[in-house]
């Protein structure tokens, strides 16, 4: 521990964690380094957190692991942190797209929320035929992914991609990785695989052989894919076309349900 640097409640043997605040900075981290902080994190700690000169704080940048550091000096004008010891090293997610035709506002940024919350590597928009909404809000939406990280202890930020439509996405997909496609609009009465209308196997049974393989989960508008749409996509050799359930979810429904049930098949919560 550095000279001078308490660190109190960091994860230990009994496994409890720290209370101390947390916060992503996007500046190098080592032992003894200066790290300014911006105005909103700035604000965040002194008049939110009211913490002040001396207190501690738990830092990550997504490439040097989680430091403990100690508020150097606050004032009205900012404040910056002098860096400690290393509390993790740093530790990826599972490589994961999410991928998803966006929404209404509120509910676009739920889905990034939760995609970040549940360990997501990518989150991509994805604008399909029947997509409502295509306005996505950058800034914004990355304000939603650094909070969510800080507060559920992931070492990194899932990236934002620009959204994209869905037929380009298709022309540039790499190869050795799978798109598992949540098809809810097919009908049941075709078998598990069929054809053009047929539904897909449940996805926990569709991914049991998967293993590490690099996969990416594709939710759909609210009114579901287009006919052209699911036929294009299940023509793919990478596609695997699956189902959520008998119920039909709205789409950030689909999007936690999807996401959880990979992580608990072939993601991290094994």
């Amino acid at each position: 521990m550095a000279a001078g640097l308490d660190v109190p409640g960091l994860r230990g043997q009994s496994g409890v964690m720290s209370t101390d605040p947390r916060l992503f900075i996007d500046a190098p981290l080592s032992a003894g380094a200066a790290a300014p902080l911006s105005r909103e994190d700035a604000h965040y700690l002194i008049n939110v957190m009211r913490r002040g000169e001396g207190d501690v704080v738990r830092v990550f940048n997504g490439r040097d692991g989680e430091w403990s550091a100690q508020i150097a000096h606050a004032s009205r004008k900012g404040a910056g942190l002098t860096v400690g010891d290393q509390t993790r090293p740093q530790q990826g997610v599972p490589d994961l797209w999410l991928m998803f035709a966006p929404v209404r506002r509120t509910k676009t940024e739920l889905i990034v929320e939760k995609a970040t919350e549940l360990g997501a590597a990518v989150i991509e928009p994805v604008v399909t035929e029947r997509t409502q909404s295509d306005r996505i809000k950058a800034e914004r939406l990355q304000a939603i992914i650094k909070e969510a990280a800080e507060q559920t202890e992931r070492l990194d930020l899932p990236e934002l991609r620009t959204s994209e439509k869905l037929t380009a996405v298709l022309e540039n997909w790499p190869d050795e990785r799978v798109l598992v496609f949540c098809d809810e609009s097919g009908d049941e009465t075709d078998a598990a695989w069929g054809g053009a209308r047929g539904r897909g196997l449940p996805m926990a049974s569709a991914l049991a052989d998967l293993g590490d393989r690099p996969a990416a989960i594709l939710i759909g508008p609210e009114g579901g894919f287009s006919p052209a749409e699911r036929a294009r996509l299940r023509s793919l050799d990478h596609v695997i076309p699956v189902t959520l359930g008998p119920r039909i979810l709205r789409a950030e429904t689909a999007a936690i349900a999807a996401l959880t049930i990979w992580q608990s098949t072939c993601g991290d919560w094994r």
